[in-house]
């Protein structure tokens, strides 16, 4: 893979896009859910470890059970979008390292270390939210990721006697442009990076 993306391709994933808080009144058909899904497993984790969960809520049922854990801020963002995909990441993701590390008994690694499986656990589960943002963008949706919420109610709503915790909320669907704000600053090269 060298060939380097298009001015316009970048544009969609990166230089153009922007993080949405109004939507556009259009469902997202299951099968994109599935297909954004199909990609977002193929980023790398370490060791292949793939902790994020996934959890899609769009029916007004999803919808209710999700509401009194929002932030007054995020609450008309969120009933309105057509989807709310919980990503959140699984305590026993090392339970699947058999299937998804065969060839080295990585499961010991986090079973013996609780701090070393929460570490990896929530930065590769986080990193996981963000390959769900840029295949988002790429199969030509929105999306406006957010904090602003309370984790226990909604894990006590959603995951109550699983594995899996809350990480963050990503609204997705089409968003609406005439509710977009200026887009933020971000800071130059030399405020953000080294080269040693």
């Amino acid at each position: 893979m060298s060939d380097v993306l298009d001015a316009q391709s970048l544009g969609q994933l990166f230089t153009e896009a922007r993080s949405h808080n109004g939507w556009l009144a259009e469902p997202l058909d299951d099968a994109v859910l599935m297909r954004l899904y199909e990609l977002v497993r193929l980023g790398p984790t370490s060791a292949n470890c793939s902790p994020a969960r996934f959890t899609f809520v769009r029916t007004p049922e999803g919808k209710a059970r999700l509401a009194p854990a929002l932030s007054k801020g995020n609450l008309e963002k969120t009933m309105t979008a057509p989807v709310t995909v919980i990503a959140a990441w699984d305590t026993a993701f090392h339970d699947q390292l058999p299937a998804l590390f065969p060839h080295v008994d990585a499961r010991g690694w986090f079973t013996s270390s609780p701090e070393l499986a929460h570490e990896t656990a929530f930065r590769n589960a986080t990193l996981q939210a963000a390959y769900l943002i840029v295949a988002a963008r790429a199969l030509g949706l929105d999306a406006g990721p957010m904090s602003g919420f309370d984790r226990a109610r909604v894990d006590a709503a959603f995951f109550e006697g699983s594995t899996w915790t809350a990480n963050l909320l990503i609204n997705l669907g089409h968003g609406d442009h005439a509710k977009l704000r200026g887009r933020l600053p971000r800071l130059a090269f030399e405020h953000a990076c080294q080269l040693v």
